[in-house]
């Protein structure tokens, strides 16, 4: 099992990426959230300026965010300052386009924009449209001497996926699957799918059992004697990622994208906390997805805390006493997941690091 740290991306997040890295985590996974973090290839171009061995990835990169030659000059960049060191995670967008009012991209989108992507980073020609235009490109500066883009070592691009169709899309032009919130159950499921689309396409993996690299987002918690999963420094540290079924819930009860999450209840009580949130601050009542994703997996605004459902944080990230998240930790890899991208919270991510470190890598 490989252990990821996941940036809400913080521009100095390279302080915590050299803990990390002395600490026994192999990877630093990045998010693509505009209107909520720092721009991603900045603080991925920090991160590998103070690493040496850590690989760096985005989680995940949004076409929609950049059309395909500045994200492929983007990536290559970091290339050129982490030879070897570098993923590229892509997906259809839930945070960084509901944080805009906007839906995901058609799965069909991206799976182009990966072709672009790729064909780019490896020196070719790729048709370009962009309205009536249509035109053909390539990245015209090749030689690594220049000191412009790293094309030599392989960029391997992981697709974000959990519905059927973006499954498939891994298996279709995929290196590496990405995942979130899975159980053990479900996650051989999942690669099953993956499979099946890529044999269709002619194409196969080198995982056990013909899988892709899989890597899961999460988060966690190692419980302190005496401390339960109500306590105030866990729902701080584990309660703004618990909280996206939540805001998953309320986009779902008015007709936009939830990932299928249903619970009118919920979504009821929490659409009235943010109308008198609101209306605290003045905002007017067609940017209430604003309101929703503010703090989206970085902290709670007041009185979320209420939403948090403490009883199932075992179930939805690592949290629990040692032993259990060292139990946990051996279940999902049994069920293929090769490296867990564990997220931090902003201003805690110390903490986390030192508790993984000290209880759960190297004990697994």
């Amino acid at each position: 099992m490989h252990f990821g740290i996941a940036f809400p991306s913080y521009i100095e997040a390279w302080r915590d990426c050299e803990v990390a890295e002395a600490a026994g985590f192999s990877h630093a996974w990045f998010y693509d959230t505009q209107l909520l973090c720092s721009d991603v290839y900045a603080t991925m171009a920090l991160a590998a300026e103070h690493t040496r061995t850590m690989k760096l990835g985005t989680l995940v990169a949004i076409p929609s965010n950049r059309i395909a030659p500045v994200t492929a000059a983007a990536i290559a960049s970091i290339n050129a300052l982490a030879p070897g060191r570098v993923i590229l995670g892509i997906g259809t967008g839930f945070t960084g386009r509901n944080t805009m009012g906007m839906p995901p991209l058609p799965v069909a989108q991206m799976v182009a924009y990966v072709r672009q992507v790729r064909g780019l980073l490896a020196g070719e020609d790729v048709l370009f449209r962009d309205g009536k235009y249509e035109r053909w490109i390539r990245l015209l500066t090749q030689d690594r001497k220049v000191g412009c883009f790293n094309l030599d070592d392989p960029i391997p691009i992981h697709i974000a996926a959990n519905a059927p169709k973006a499954l498939a899309a891994v298996g279709e032009v995929g290196e590496g699957w990405i995942t979130v919130a899975q159980q053990p159950e479900g996650v051989g499921a999942g690669a099953s799918l993956i499979r099946d689309a890529a044999a269709a396409a002619g194409r196969s993996f080198d995982g056990a059992g013909g899988r892709p690299y899989t890597t899961m987002l999460t988060t966690g918690c190692v419980l302190r004697p005496g401390e339960d999963f109500a306590a105030q420094r866990v729902v701080r540290r584990v309660g703004p990622v618990a909280m996206v079924g939540v805001h998953a819930m309320w986009e779902s009860a008015r007709g936009s994208h939830g990932f299928g999450m249903n619970n009118d209840d919920v979504a009821s009580a929490y659409d009235a906390y943010l109308e008198a949130y609101a209306a605290r601050r003045g905002s007017p009542p067609d940017r209430r997805y604003l309101e929703a994703h503010e703090g989206h997996m970085m902290y709670l605004k007041p009185g979320e805390e209420a939403f948090v459902p403490t009883e199932l944080l075992p179930l939805l990230s690592l949290t629990g006493d040692a032993g259990a998240v060292r139990e946990r930790v051996r279940e999902l890899a049994a069920a293929g997941i090769d490296n867990l991208a564990i997220q931090v919270i902003p201003g805690m991510a110390r903490e986390l690091i030192d508790e993984f470190a000290r209880k759960v890598i190297g004990k697994v």
